[in-house]
Protein backbone atom coordinates (compact mmCIF):
# COMPACT_ATOMS: atom_id res chain seq x y z
CA UNK A 1 0.00 0.00 0.00
CA UNK A 2 2.75 2.31 0.89
CA UNK A 3 4.45 1.50 -2.62
CA UNK A 4 1.43 2.21 -4.63
CA UNK A 5 0.50 5.65 -3.19
CA UNK A 6 4.51 6.67 -3.32
CA UNK A 7 3.92 5.88 -6.97
CA UNK A 8 0.83 7.83 -7.44
CA UNK A 9 2.13 10.68 -5.59
CA UNK A 10 5.31 10.99 -7.94
CA UNK A 11 3.64 12.93 -10.59
CA UNK A 12 2.05 15.58 -8.09
CA UNK A 13 5.59 15.87 -6.15
CA UNK A 14 7.04 16.63 -10.03
CA UNK A 15 4.27 19.44 -10.24
CA UNK A 16 4.69 21.25 -7.10
CA UNK A 17 8.12 21.58 -7.79
CA UNK A 18 6.99 24.42 -10.21
CA UNK A 19 4.68 26.33 -7.53
CA UNK A 20 7.96 25.55 -4.64
CA UNK A 21 6.71 26.31 -0.75
CA UNK A 22 6.85 29.41 0.73
CA UNK A 23 9.21 28.30 3.57
CA UNK A 24 11.49 26.13 1.32
CA UNK A 25 13.63 29.09 -0.44
CA UNK A 26 15.24 32.44 1.34
CA UNK A 27 13.05 35.48 1.05
CA UNK A 28 15.32 38.24 -0.72
CA UNK A 29 12.64 40.74 -0.72
CA UNK A 30 12.84 42.92 2.10
CA UNK A 31 9.35 44.78 1.80
CA UNK A 32 6.67 44.52 3.98
CA UNK A 33 4.39 44.25 0.97
CA UNK A 34 5.59 41.20 -1.12
CA UNK A 35 5.92 41.68 -4.74
CA UNK A 36 3.68 38.28 -5.62
CA UNK A 37 1.46 37.52 -3.06
CA UNK A 38 -0.99 35.47 -4.90
CA UNK A 39 -1.17 32.66 -7.51
CA UNK A 40 -1.85 33.43 -11.13
CA UNK A 41 -6.18 33.90 -11.33
CA UNK A 42 -6.21 30.90 -13.33
CA UNK A 43 -3.71 29.07 -11.07
CA UNK A 44 -5.90 25.73 -10.03
CA UNK A 45 -6.05 26.45 -6.76
CA UNK A 46 -8.57 29.56 -6.94
CA UNK A 47 -11.20 26.56 -7.82
CA UNK A 48 -9.97 24.76 -4.36
CA UNK A 49 -10.23 27.49 -2.28
CA UNK A 50 -12.29 30.44 -3.69
CA UNK A 51 -14.42 31.57 -0.94
CA UNK A 52 -17.45 33.09 -2.98
CA UNK A 53 -18.05 35.64 -5.66
CA UNK A 54 -18.09 38.65 -3.38
CA UNK A 55 -13.77 38.66 -2.41
CA UNK A 56 -10.97 37.46 -4.54
CA UNK A 57 -10.35 34.13 -2.83
CA UNK A 58 -8.15 35.48 -0.84
CA UNK A 59 -8.05 35.43 3.01
CA UNK A 60 -8.03 38.26 4.44
CA UNK A 61 -7.57 39.08 8.29
CA UNK A 62 -11.20 40.20 9.68
CA UNK A 63 -11.14 44.07 9.62
CA UNK A 64 -10.95 46.15 12.80
CA UNK A 65 -8.15 42.74 13.98
CA UNK A 66 -4.99 43.07 14.99
CA UNK A 67 -3.33 41.42 11.90
CA UNK A 68 -5.53 43.74 9.43
CA UNK A 69 -3.58 46.66 11.11
CA UNK A 70 0.01 45.40 11.16
CA UNK A 71 2.18 46.35 8.51
CA UNK A 72 0.74 49.08 7.58
CA UNK A 73 2.34 52.96 8.80
CA UNK A 74 0.90 54.38 11.98
CA UNK A 75 -2.59 56.20 12.05
CA UNK A 76 -1.24 59.94 11.68
CA UNK A 77 2.54 59.57 11.72
CA UNK A 78 4.30 63.07 12.72
CA UNK A 79 6.84 63.24 10.03
CA UNK A 80 4.73 61.38 7.21
CA UNK A 81 5.27 58.02 6.16
CA UNK A 82 8.69 56.09 6.38
CA UNK A 83 9.51 56.04 2.47
CA UNK A 84 11.92 52.98 2.90
CA UNK A 85 8.35 50.47 3.68
CA UNK A 86 7.46 51.32 0.69
CA UNK A 87 7.10 47.67 -1.76
CA UNK A 88 9.31 47.33 -4.25
CA UNK A 89 6.83 47.02 -6.88
CA UNK A 90 4.92 49.84 -6.77
CA UNK A 91 8.95 52.11 -6.67
CA UNK A 92 9.52 49.95 -9.72
CA UNK A 93 6.27 51.21 -11.46
CA UNK A 94 6.96 54.71 -10.52
CA UNK A 95 10.69 54.63 -12.28
CA UNK A 96 8.51 52.96 -15.29
CA UNK A 97 6.46 55.34 -15.48
CA UNK A 98 9.34 57.59 -15.13
CA UNK A 99 11.02 56.18 -17.71
CA UNK A 100 8.48 56.38 -20.29
CA UNK A 101 7.99 60.24 -19.49
CA UNK A 102 4.25 59.57 -18.25
CA UNK A 103 5.58 61.39 -15.09
CA UNK A 104 6.52 65.09 -15.80
CA UNK A 105 9.87 66.70 -13.96
CA UNK A 106 8.18 69.46 -12.04
CA UNK A 107 10.17 71.22 -8.88
CA UNK A 108 8.04 70.15 -6.04
CA UNK A 109 6.36 73.37 -4.25
CA UNK A 110 6.56 74.29 -0.65
CA UNK A 111 3.91 76.23 1.24
CA UNK A 112 3.71 79.68 0.39
CA UNK A 113 2.52 82.68 3.03
CA UNK A 114 -0.57 82.46 1.16
CA UNK A 115 -1.54 78.83 2.43
CA UNK A 116 -1.03 77.68 -0.93
CA UNK A 117 1.89 75.49 -2.56
CA UNK A 118 4.30 78.09 -4.22
CA UNK A 119 6.56 76.80 -7.07
CA UNK A 120 10.35 77.23 -6.94
CA UNK A 121 12.23 79.55 -9.19
CA UNK A 122 8.46 81.92 -9.58
CA UNK A 123 7.00 79.01 -11.56
CA UNK A 124 3.77 79.53 -12.77
CA UNK A 125 1.32 77.51 -11.37
CA UNK A 126 -0.70 77.99 -14.25
CA UNK A 127 1.36 76.68 -16.84
CA UNK A 128 0.60 74.10 -19.31
CA UNK A 129 3.82 72.33 -17.56
CA UNK A 130 2.47 72.37 -14.04
CA UNK A 131 -1.23 73.28 -13.94
CA UNK A 132 -2.00 73.39 -10.63
CA UNK A 133 -5.61 72.17 -9.55
CA UNK A 134 -5.34 74.38 -6.50
CA UNK A 135 -5.09 77.38 -8.71
CA UNK A 136 -8.18 76.61 -11.02
CA UNK A 137 -5.90 74.66 -13.99
CA UNK A 138 -7.70 71.51 -14.99
CA UNK A 139 -5.79 68.85 -16.51
CA UNK A 140 -7.24 66.88 -19.14
CA UNK A 141 -8.67 63.70 -17.64
CA UNK A 142 -9.12 65.16 -14.20
CA UNK A 143 -12.61 64.96 -13.03
CA UNK A 144 -13.98 68.58 -12.27
CA UNK A 145 -17.91 68.29 -13.52
CA UNK A 146 -20.61 65.62 -13.50
CA UNK A 147 -23.16 64.69 -16.30
CA UNK A 148 -25.75 67.34 -17.05
CA UNK A 149 -28.79 66.41 -14.74
CA UNK A 150 -26.33 64.92 -12.17
CA UNK A 151 -25.16 65.54 -8.62
CA UNK A 152 -22.53 63.17 -8.10
CA UNK A 153 -22.55 62.56 -4.45
CA UNK A 154 -19.48 61.79 -2.56
CA UNK A 155 -17.84 63.30 0.96
CA UNK A 156 -14.44 63.32 1.85
CA UNK A 157 -12.22 62.65 5.29
CA UNK A 158 -14.12 59.48 6.61
CA UNK A 159 -15.02 57.61 8.46
CA UNK A 160 -15.12 60.16 10.84
CA UNK A 161 -17.66 61.32 13.92
CA UNK A 162 -20.35 62.24 11.40
CA UNK A 163 -20.48 58.95 9.86
CA UNK A 164 -22.51 57.04 11.85
CA UNK A 165 -25.32 59.68 11.13
CA UNK A 166 -24.42 59.90 7.52
CA UNK A 167 -25.00 56.73 6.83
CA UNK A 168 -28.19 56.18 8.60
CA UNK A 169 -29.71 58.99 6.87
CA UNK A 170 -28.15 57.78 3.19
CA UNK A 171 -30.04 54.46 4.32
CA UNK A 172 -33.48 55.60 4.96
CA UNK A 173 -33.27 57.40 1.63
CA UNK A 174 -31.87 54.31 -0.02
CA UNK A 175 -29.33 56.85 -1.42
CA UNK A 176 -25.68 55.46 -2.35
CA UNK A 177 -22.38 57.58 -2.57
CA UNK A 178 -18.91 57.59 -2.47
CA UNK A 179 -16.39 57.98 0.32
CA UNK A 180 -13.40 59.46 0.12
CA UNK A 181 -11.64 57.52 3.34
CA UNK A 182 -8.05 58.75 4.99
CA UNK A 183 -6.02 55.65 5.35
CA UNK A 184 -5.12 56.94 8.77
CA UNK A 185 -8.95 57.48 10.14
CA UNK A 186 -9.67 53.84 8.64
CA UNK A 187 -7.34 52.26 11.32
CA UNK A 188 -9.25 54.30 13.68
CA UNK A 189 -12.78 53.80 12.93
CA UNK A 190 -13.00 50.05 10.93
CA UNK A 191 -16.47 49.60 12.41
CA UNK A 192 -17.73 52.38 10.48
CA UNK A 193 -15.75 51.41 7.22
CA UNK A 194 -17.19 47.68 7.37
CA UNK A 195 -20.74 49.85 7.93
CA UNK A 196 -20.12 51.79 4.79
CA UNK A 197 -19.15 48.74 2.63
CA UNK A 198 -21.67 46.50 3.79
CA UNK A 199 -24.59 49.34 2.82
CA UNK A 200 -23.50 49.08 -0.50
CA UNK A 201 -21.66 52.51 -0.83
CA UNK A 202 -18.44 53.22 -2.92
CA UNK A 203 -14.93 53.22 -1.34
CA UNK A 204 -12.16 55.76 -3.23
CA UNK A 205 -8.59 57.38 -1.60
CA UNK A 206 -8.42 60.43 -0.13
CA UNK A 207 -4.73 59.76 1.00
CA UNK A 208 -3.05 58.57 4.13
CA UNK A 209 -2.40 61.75 6.09
CA UNK A 210 -4.60 64.51 4.63
CA UNK A 211 -1.79 66.77 3.00
CA UNK A 212 -1.20 69.12 0.34
CA UNK A 213 0.10 66.30 -2.32
CA UNK A 214 1.98 68.75 -4.56
CA UNK A 215 4.24 69.15 -1.80
CA UNK A 216 5.61 65.98 -1.39
CA UNK A 217 8.21 63.98 -3.09
CA UNK A 218 7.45 61.18 -6.01
CA UNK A 219 7.96 58.14 -3.60
CA UNK A 220 5.61 60.25 -1.00
CA UNK A 221 2.54 60.33 -3.20
CA UNK A 222 3.07 56.92 -4.07
CA UNK A 223 3.25 55.63 -0.12
CA UNK A 224 0.12 58.24 0.59
CA UNK A 225 -2.20 56.87 -2.32
CA UNK A 226 -0.81 52.69 -2.37
CA UNK A 227 -0.98 52.44 1.61
CA UNK A 228 -4.74 53.95 1.63
CA UNK A 229 -5.84 51.83 -1.49
CA UNK A 230 -3.78 48.49 -0.11
CA UNK A 231 -6.34 49.49 3.33
CA UNK A 232 -9.47 49.58 1.25
CA UNK A 233 -8.58 46.50 -0.49
CA UNK A 234 -7.44 44.12 2.02
CA UNK A 235 -11.10 45.16 4.10
CA UNK A 236 -13.16 44.19 1.36
CA UNK A 237 -12.58 41.06 0.00
CA UNK A 238 -9.53 42.44 -2.54
CA UNK A 239 -11.12 45.28 -4.22
CA UNK A 240 -9.26 48.21 -5.38
CA UNK A 241 -10.56 51.63 -5.69
CA UNK A 242 -10.75 53.75 -8.96
CA UNK A 243 -10.78 56.79 -7.65
CA UNK A 244 -9.38 59.50 -5.26
CA UNK A 245 -9.66 62.89 -4.61
CA UNK A 246 -6.56 65.19 -3.48
CA UNK A 247 -6.49 66.92 -0.07
CA UNK A 248 -7.53 70.45 -0.58
CA UNK A 249 -8.08 69.83 -3.97
CA UNK A 250 -4.44 69.98 -4.62
CA UNK A 251 -2.58 68.33 -7.30
CA UNK A 252 -0.64 69.07 -10.22
CA UNK A 253 0.11 67.51 -13.59
CA UNK A 254 3.01 65.17 -12.47
CA UNK A 255 1.13 64.09 -8.84
CA UNK A 256 -2.37 63.65 -11.24
CA UNK A 257 0.04 61.57 -13.28
CA UNK A 258 1.95 59.20 -10.68
CA UNK A 259 -1.72 58.36 -9.24
CA UNK A 260 -2.81 57.30 -13.06
CA UNK A 261 0.27 55.74 -14.08
CA UNK A 262 0.94 54.05 -10.94
CA UNK A 263 -1.87 52.50 -9.70
CA UNK A 264 -4.90 53.60 -12.35
CA UNK A 265 -6.06 56.16 -10.18
CA UNK A 266 -8.74 58.80 -11.61
CA UNK A 267 -8.41 62.32 -9.84
CA UNK A 268 -11.28 64.14 -9.20
CA UNK A 269 -12.34 67.24 -7.78
CA UNK A 270 -15.18 69.86 -7.69
CA UNK A 271 -16.91 72.27 -8.92
CA UNK A 272 -19.06 73.35 -6.24
CA UNK A 273 -17.52 73.49 -2.21
CA UNK A 274 -19.77 74.05 0.89
CA UNK A 275 -17.02 74.73 3.26
CA UNK A 276 -18.74 72.98 5.60
CA UNK A 277 -15.35 71.49 7.01
CA UNK A 278 -15.40 75.32 9.34
CA UNK A 279 -18.64 75.24 10.74
CA UNK A 280 -16.78 74.40 13.66
CA UNK A 281 -14.53 76.69 13.39
CA UNK A 282 -13.83 80.03 15.47
CA UNK A 283 -15.33 81.87 13.64
CA UNK A 284 -16.84 79.66 11.02
CA UNK A 285 -16.11 80.55 7.96
CA UNK A 286 -20.00 79.66 6.28
CA UNK A 287 -23.05 78.96 8.68
CA UNK A 288 -25.44 76.13 8.06
CA UNK A 289 -27.56 78.84 6.58
CA UNK A 290 -25.16 80.17 3.89
CA UNK A 291 -24.62 76.23 3.46
CA UNK A 292 -28.07 75.99 2.63
CA UNK A 293 -28.65 79.36 0.82
CA UNK A 294 -25.99 78.09 -1.65
CA UNK A 295 -27.31 74.51 -2.21
CA UNK A 296 -30.53 76.69 -2.69
CA UNK A 297 -28.75 78.57 -5.97
CA UNK A 298 -27.56 75.37 -7.29
CA UNK A 299 -30.01 73.45 -7.15
CA UNK A 300 -32.30 75.86 -9.46
CA UNK A 301 -29.36 76.83 -11.18
CA UNK A 302 -28.56 75.39 -14.44
CA UNK A 303 -28.51 71.75 -15.09
CA UNK A 304 -24.96 71.35 -16.96
CA UNK A 305 -22.41 71.05 -16.06
CA UNK A 306 -23.54 68.06 -13.36
CA UNK A 307 -23.28 69.16 -9.47
CA UNK A 308 -19.90 67.65 -8.01
CA UNK A 309 -20.05 69.32 -4.75
CA UNK A 310 -17.78 69.21 -2.61
CA UNK A 311 -18.79 68.17 0.92
CA UNK A 312 -17.93 66.03 4.42
CA UNK A 313 -18.69 63.78 6.83
CA UNK A 314 -16.68 64.91 9.58
CA UNK A 315 -18.82 66.21 12.09
CA UNK A 316 -22.96 66.06 12.86
CA UNK A 317 -22.40 69.69 11.68
CA UNK A 318 -21.08 68.77 8.50
CA UNK A 319 -24.19 65.90 7.77
CA UNK A 320 -26.96 68.21 9.25
CA UNK A 321 -25.89 70.81 6.26
CA UNK A 322 -26.10 67.81 3.47
CA UNK A 323 -29.32 66.45 5.38
CA UNK A 324 -31.00 70.00 5.26
CA UNK A 325 -30.30 70.34 1.39
CA UNK A 326 -31.08 66.72 0.41
CA UNK A 327 -34.36 67.35 -0.22
CA UNK A 328 -33.87 70.36 -2.30
CA UNK A 329 -31.81 67.90 -4.96
CA UNK A 330 -35.04 65.50 -5.22
CA UNK A 331 -37.24 68.89 -5.14
CA UNK A 332 -35.55 70.12 -8.52
CA UNK A 333 -35.42 66.67 -10.39
CA UNK A 334 -31.58 66.40 -10.26
CA UNK A 335 -30.35 62.31 -10.35
CA UNK A 336 -28.49 61.79 -6.64
CA UNK A 337 -25.96 59.12 -7.98
CA UNK A 338 -22.84 57.76 -6.05
CA UNK A 339 -19.80 59.74 -7.23
CA UNK A 340 -18.10 56.59 -8.55
CA UNK A 341 -20.87 54.64 -10.01
CA UNK A 342 -21.58 57.51 -12.13
CA UNK A 343 -18.45 58.34 -13.28
CA UNK A 344 -17.50 54.81 -13.83
CA UNK A 345 -20.48 53.75 -15.85
CA UNK A 346 -22.19 51.15 -12.85
CA UNK A 347 -18.19 50.26 -12.83
CA UNK A 348 -16.67 51.38 -9.12
CA UNK A 349 -13.66 49.53 -8.53
CA UNK A 350 -10.77 48.79 -10.95
CA UNK A 351 -11.66 45.11 -11.08
CA UNK A 352 -14.88 44.71 -9.77
CA UNK A 353 -18.31 46.25 -10.36
CA UNK A 354 -19.46 47.05 -7.38
CA UNK A 355 -19.03 45.72 -3.29
CA UNK A 356 -21.41 42.35 -4.22
CA UNK A 357 -20.03 41.63 -7.44
CA UNK A 358 -17.36 39.21 -8.39
CA UNK A 359 -13.92 40.09 -7.88
CA UNK A 360 -11.14 39.78 -10.15
CA UNK A 361 -7.31 38.88 -8.25
CA UNK A 362 -4.90 41.51 -9.15
CA UNK A 363 -2.69 43.91 -7.63
CA UNK A 364 -2.80 47.83 -6.98
CA UNK A 365 -0.15 48.06 -10.36
CA UNK A 366 -1.43 45.76 -12.21
CA UNK A 367 -5.33 46.11 -11.65
CA UNK A 368 -5.14 48.51 -14.31
CA UNK A 369 -3.91 46.59 -17.34
CA UNK A 370 -6.11 43.46 -16.31
CA UNK A 371 -9.32 42.22 -17.59
CA UNK A 372 -11.90 45.22 -16.39
CA UNK A 373 -14.83 44.80 -15.27
CA UNK A 374 -18.49 45.75 -17.27
CA UNK A 375 -21.72 47.29 -15.08
CA UNK A 376 -22.98 43.52 -14.92
CA UNK A 377 -19.46 42.16 -13.11
CA UNK A 378 -18.09 40.38 -15.95
CA UNK A 379 -14.49 41.20 -16.73
CA UNK A 380 -13.89 42.55 -19.92
CA UNK A 381 -11.12 42.16 -22.38
CA UNK A 382 -8.40 44.39 -21.14
CA UNK A 383 -8.37 47.16 -23.54
CA UNK A 384 -4.08 47.74 -23.62
CA UNK A 385 -4.71 51.52 -22.51
CA UNK A 386 -3.64 52.57 -18.94
CA UNK A 387 -5.93 55.39 -19.09
CA UNK A 388 -8.82 54.21 -16.61
CA UNK A 389 -12.67 55.42 -16.79
CA UNK A 390 -13.94 58.75 -17.92
CA UNK A 391 -10.51 59.64 -19.74
CA UNK A 392 -9.16 58.33 -23.23
CA UNK A 393 -5.92 57.61 -24.23
CA UNK A 394 -5.36 60.88 -25.31
CA UNK A 395 -5.98 62.84 -22.31
CA UNK A 396 -3.43 61.22 -20.20
CA UNK A 397 -1.99 63.45 -17.89
CA UNK A 398 1.54 64.30 -19.36
CA UNK A 399 4.40 66.66 -19.37
CA UNK A 400 7.06 67.96 -22.01
CA UNK A 401 8.19 65.66 -24.04
CA UNK A 402 11.57 66.20 -23.38
CA UNK A 403 10.96 66.41 -19.48
CA UNK A 404 10.94 63.86 -17.21
CA UNK A 405 11.41 63.20 -13.09
CA UNK A 406 14.87 60.97 -12.13
CA UNK A 407 14.47 57.16 -11.13
CA UNK A 408 14.09 56.95 -7.74
CA UNK A 409 15.58 53.99 -6.00
CA UNK A 410 13.79 51.00 -4.04
CA UNK A 411 14.79 50.99 -0.55
CA UNK A 412 17.18 48.37 0.87
CA UNK A 413 16.80 48.86 4.69
CA UNK A 414 13.24 48.27 4.97
CA UNK A 415 11.81 45.23 7.45
CA UNK A 416 11.66 41.56 6.25
CA UNK A 417 8.59 40.87 3.96
CA UNK A 418 5.97 38.29 4.90
CA UNK A 419 2.63 37.35 2.90
CA UNK A 420 1.48 35.19 6.15
CA UNK A 421 -1.80 37.18 8.01
CA UNK A 422 0.13 39.28 10.03
CA UNK A 423 0.93 41.83 7.22
CA UNK A 424 -1.25 43.77 5.55
CA UNK A 425 -1.33 41.22 2.31
CA UNK A 426 -3.64 38.18 4.05
CA UNK A 427 -1.93 34.57 3.57
CA UNK A 428 -3.07 32.32 0.32
CA UNK A 429 -2.34 28.91 -0.29
CA UNK A 430 1.24 28.88 -1.61
CA UNK A 431 1.36 25.13 -2.77
CA UNK A 432 -1.44 23.55 -3.78
CA UNK A 433 -0.47 20.23 -5.10
CA UNK A 434 1.23 19.29 -1.76
CA UNK A 435 -2.45 19.47 -0.60
CA UNK A 436 -3.64 17.09 -3.36
CA UNK A 437 -0.94 14.70 -2.34
CA UNK A 438 -1.88 14.59 1.16
CA UNK A 439 -5.88 14.25 0.41
CA UNK A 440 -4.18 10.56 -1.83
CA UNK A 441 -2.20 9.65 0.28
CA UNK A 442 -5.04 9.80 3.05
CA UNK A 443 -7.32 8.40 1.36
CA UNK A 444 -4.92 4.91 -0.10
CA UNK A 445 -4.76 4.66 3.58
CA UNK A 446 -8.35 4.66 4.67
Amino acid sequence: MVFLATLLALPLLSYASVYPRHDDHPHTDSNPLPSTWYHDSNHPVHALFRRGDNSDGSNYAAVGSQEWSNGFPPPWPTNGIDTNSIPSKWVDALNDAISRKAVPDIPVPTMGKDGNPAYPNGGDPNSPEICSATYQCRIDGDVWDGPAGTVALSFDDGPEAGTNQLLSFLASKNQKSTHFLIGSNILYNADSLKKMFDQGDDLAVHTWTHQYTTTLSNLQVVAELGFTMQLIHNSTGGRIPKFWRPPYGDTDKRVSAIAKEVFGLTTVIWNQNTADYTLTETPPYTTPEKIQSDMKKWMTGPKSPGLVILEHELTKECVDAFTAAYPLMEENNWNVVSLASLLGGNVTYQNAASNTSPVSLNDLVNAKNGPQPNANGVAANPSGSTVGAGASQSQKPSGPSSAGSPPVSAPSNTPSGTSSASGPLATTISSWPSILLAVAVTMLWT
